[in-house]
């Protein structure tokens, strides 16, 4: 699990195909002896397992269905890609809760400077805008973002300097495609409902009654 507060910009070293996955590897800003083989980290928003270290690179292996549902299979040696370590238990939850399951990807349509920050409009397919609401969160290629303003086919969002700074999105262009990861918690509301609506008569009652309880226990503190 991530926060989608991007640590830095790592820069793809070497790409090798086996048929048709792919192994990435990665020169990260951060010093690799502190990763361990087996642990995860967000390749652009794509949540990667480290198979490899060696001096000073990260390689991850990167299947058949990531590469056709991210940008990753668009990679090139030399390309620039944000970079998150796993978040442990102590760490703050600055941004929003992030897995690093890419929905699809999106394409930046517009892109205007506003004062010191800039602003980025991502059209995505109908059915991931559903998850998007006015001031909730969306991450896009990795980066916990505030959503300014929806649209039938995509979301606007605010990039601030430092923002820009530690990520690479500023760097992407009108046409540019970007990974989309969609709030957890409006699609698990969507699946319990679509769940009751297959209930009827007492075991649907039996089941609100029961979630109601949850949330006033969650309200409790308990």
């Amino acid at each position: 699990m991530f926060t989608g507060l991007v640590e830095g910009i790592g820069t793809v070293k070497t790409i090798k195909r086996v048929g048709r996955d792919m192994v990435l590897s990665v020169v990260p800003p951060f010093d690799v002896s502190e990763c361990q083989i087996g642990e995860s980290i967000s390749v652009d928003g794509v949540c990667l397992t480290v198979t490899d270290i060696t001096t000073g690179t990260l390689s991850m292996d990167v299947s058949e269905e990531s590469l056709s549902r991210t940008t990753l299979a668009l990679l090139k040696q030399g390309d620039s890609v944000n970079l998150e370590r796993a978040l442990r238990p102590t760490d703050r939850l600055g941004g929003h809760i992030v897995l690093g399951h890419i929905d699809g990807v999106g394409t930046i349509i517009r892109k205007q400077p506003r004062q010191r920050s800039w602003t980025i409009r991502v059209a995505m397919d109908r059915s991931l805008t559903k998850y998007t609401v006015e001031k909730g969160s969306i991450s896009i290629d990795g980066i916990s973002l505030t959503i300014n303003k929806c649209f039938p086919d995509g979301v606007e969002v605010n990039i601030i300097p430092e923002t820009g700074r530690v990520t690479t999105l500023l760097k992407k262009g009108v046409g540019d495609k970007v990974n989309i990861e969609t709030d957890l918690i409006g699609k698990h509301i969507e699946k319990l409902l679509a769940y009751a609506d297959n209930m009827s008569g007492d075991r649907l009652r039996g089941w609100t009654t029961d979630h109601m309880d949850i949330f006033k226990n969650l309200d409790r503190g308990e």
